[in-house]
């Protein structure tokens, strides 16, 4: 077998060393899933829901945030996508770090407030057939009924809140050590 040369490692001190240390990290350090929804409501509090057709629990609009791509992207995308609807993403509400579920690995939600539409936009929406099955809309108060609890609990302390983006850990405020 032939010796190979050592290993050098980047010259730290020029744009070009500094980019191929970037690589060696980017291939060596963790991913983390992201995800991005959105709260849309309309004139009467109700909040929209998605009836999906790969799991039993409802959840708001939007989706898996691509590499590359903003979690406000996504959303847009992702509700322009599966329900024909366009949004503008407004504040962001909580960022919420979710524990493995169901066979997923841990992900980072970011759910961004979409306002007040009419009623009639979900009667108008053109639902991506093969993830949605319907959408409705739902009383703030009978949500926990239809969704995964870690959905129930993220959206009772968002609407409870008193502004500001909220931070979770699991719908929970991060315990101090």
């Amino acid at each position: 077998m032939a010796d190979r040369p050592p290993r050098t490692a980047p010259d730290l001190t020029t744009d070009e060393g500094r980019i191929s240390f970037n690589r060696i990290l980017n291939d060596r350090l963790p991913t983390k899933r992201a995800i991005a929804q959105g709260l849309l409501r309309n004139e009467s509090g109700e909040i929209l829901l998605c009836e999906l057709t790969y799991k039993s629990d409802w959840d708001l609009p939007g989706g898996v945030v691509d590499p590359l791509e903003s979690p406000a992207s996504c959303v847009v995308r992702e509700i322009e996508e599966e329900l024909a609807i366009g949004v503008d993403p407004g504040a962001l509400l909580a960022v919420n770090w979710l524990p493995p579920y169901r066979g997923w690995d841990d992900a980072v939600l970011f759910l961004f407030d979409l306002g007040v539409v009419p009623e009639r936009v979900a009667t108008r929406a053109r639902l991506l057939r093969r993830e949605i099955r319907a959408v409705h809309w739902v009383p703030s108060d009978e949500v926990a009924a239809h969704v995964a609890p870690y959905t129930a609990e993220m959206l009772r302390l968002v609407l409870d809140g008193t502004g500001g983006t909220a931070y979770l850990e699991n719908s929970e405020p991060p315990r101090r050590h």
